[in-house]
């Protein structure tokens, strides 16, 4: 398996680091049978992309093996924001016949987190994801690695996050606090829902906290679970 170099970011904040720790928690408790995880989020520039790599990366951190996928075709900035070396292939490239499972897991500096990186962007992303290829690099994965955290793009945008997340164990919604108005949140569950995709819970990113005599402000994950039942009445504070 190939190495790739990346810029990946510390995480030395204990607040960033308790908010992980319970999210890789709470996923745990969802059951033995979630492995392969969605995320997704209302719109771009919540830190859905963020919190997938750092939860992958807490999840590896605690020995598990992990792939990490980026699985935006229309618009991944995560190869540029990252500043990846050394990928030949990635998820378009298997997606349209061009390269095997093999050819786009890359190892990272991390023991244990591996990466694949979106490819080249396609004119079709909607049709090579709902397809049989996508479905059959699901059950290889799922196989091969302990969590497979799969970023999506934000379902308040394009219908991908359905696609993928019905291929899926399930999906976590990232929200920006201050941000989202509750009505998109509602819409997005609602899509999610529509498409028998089950919700295991959503993150609430970049929650600010006023600490000290001058107003300064932290960041944290705060995670909350929602399950089939209260979907349709729990929603986040935004």
């Amino acid at each position: 398996m190939k190495k790739l170099v990346m810029d990946l970011p510390e995480i030395n904040d204990y607040r960033m680091v308790e908010g992980l720790n319970q999210l890789k928690t709470n996923l745990a408790f969802c059951g033995k049978d979630i492995k392969v995880i969605t995320m997704t989020s209302s719109v771009p520039n919540e830190g859905k992309s963020s919190v997938s790599l750092s939860l992958s990366r807490t999840l590896a951190e605690s020995g598990k093996k992990i792939l990490m996928v980026d699985a935006d075709l229309r618009k991944s900035v995560m190869a540029a924001r990252y500043h990846i070396q050394g990928i030949d292939k990635g998820l378009s490239h298997y997606l349209t016949g061009q390269a095997e499972v093999e050819d786009i897991i890359y190892e990272t500096e991390v023991e244990g987190l591996c990466i694949t990186v979106a490819g080249p962007l396609t004119p079709d992303p909607t049709s090579i994801l709902d397809s049989e290829q996508f479905e059959q690099f699901i059950e290889n994965v799922r196989d091969m690695f302990d969590y497979v955290i799969i970023d999506a793009p934000p379902l308040g945008v394009v219908i991908d996050a359905v696609i993928i997340g019905k291929y899926t164990d399930g999906a976590v919604i990232v929200i920006e606090q201050g941000v989202i108005k509750r009505k998109i949140v509602q819409d997005v569950i609602k899509q999610l829902k529509r498409g028998e995709v089950r919700i295991l819970g959503a993150v609430l990113n970049k929650v600010d906290e006023r600490i000290g005599a001058y107003g300064n402000y932290e960041y944290k994950y705060s995670y909350s679970y929602y399950g089939e039942s209260d979907t349709e009445k729990n929603h986040p504070n935004t």
